[in-house]
């Protein structure tokens, strides 16, 4: 907004073009903090409320203030969503969990999307985050990836400013730890794919395992409806892509998260959103989304 129409036009209506402005960067940092893109735009949208029921004519940095407001709001989704047990930890209790996966490509019809993994934060990386306690995970998106001061990660999870700077290093010290290797030549990275999927097309058992790391882990998230799976190395995640070649048919390559990954598809309907690490040329580990609740509502199309 101009500065002409910003004095012609209606408080309410500057206020809100204000925080349209920033909407993007809230989205994003809902998103890294819930890993759900759904529960990310509630979030934005709660704010939103917060901002129009404000007085912020004394805010000086409106976008920093919103940004603690999500990150408030998050909070509270995450620990409502920690009390009701609805959504356990990865492995946890012989389940696999993953966060919701960005999919940008020709089989993603909404790149608006994009704008959520605009620095390829990866598929893999948001799931250790889902490892993280709520506080923690706050803490350490908030200051690690977007910059928040201490002091303002403080206010939002009720803490000292000390209190909360240990809470981001534990956080970080675990997601250092945790954080598979990965390959970031992103050429490279999709000639693997595409040679991953023309194996599973192929059914070729040999090709596979040449590019499949010899401790390569899969893990498949099936939702409430589909069983979930864990696969540890080569040989078993090699059998399951030939066991699963006639779906690789129809598999299309997208980006996930930002990196090389593949949509698979039976009958027009999507069946399945993979994502892969890749470190010195070979799958070392493979997050795929198969729950068909949560894949319908990418609204993906073959």
């Amino acid at each position: 907004m101009n500065e002409e129409s910003y004095r012609t036009g209606s408080p309410a209506d500057a206020l809100a073009e204000r925080f349209e402005a920033e909407r993007p960067q809230l989205r994003t940092v809902a998103y890294r903090i819930l890993g759900s893109v759904a529960e990310a735009e509630d979030a934005v949208q709660e704010a939103w409320l917060k901002l129009s029921r404000s007085d912020v004519t004394g805010v000086r940095n409106l976008g920093a203030w919103l940004t603690t407001v999500v990150g408030r709001v998050c909070l509270d989704h995450l620990r409502a969503r920690a009390s009701r047990r609805e959504d356990p930890m990865p492995e946890q209790d012989g389940r696999v969990r993953l966060p919701d996966p960005v999919v940008s490509g020709p089989a993603a019809p909404d790149p608006v999307q994009e704008i959520l993994v605009a620095d390829s934060v990866g598929l893999a990386l948001m799931v250790v985050l889902e490892t993280l306690t709520p506080a923690e995970r706050v803490a350490f998106v908030l200051h690690d990836m977007f910059d928040v001061p201490f002091d303002a990660i403080a206010e939002v999870l009720g803490r000292t400013s000390a209190s909360t700077r240990q809470l981001a290093s534990r956080a970080r010290r675990r997601v250092q730890g945790a954080t598979p290797a990965a390959d970031s030549d992103a050429a490279r990275k999709r000639e693997v794919v595409e040679a991953f999927l023309a194996a599973s097309r192929g059914g070729d058992f040999e090709a596979l395992l040449s590019l499949l790391d010899p401790d390569v882990v899969a893990r498949s998230d099936g939702g409430t409806l589909v069983p979930s799976v864990l696969r540890r190395g080569a040989a078993e995640v090699a059998s399951q892509a030939v066991a699963f070649a006639r779906f690789a048919a129809e598999g299309r390559p997208v980006l996930v998260n930002g990196s090389p990954g593949v949509v698979s598809f039976a009958e027009g309907r999507p069946l399945s959103v993979m994502s892969f690490t890749i470190h010195d040329g070979r799958i070392t580990r493979m997050d795929i989304l198969t729950d068909p609740v949560r894949l319908a509502a990418l609204g993906l199309t073959a």
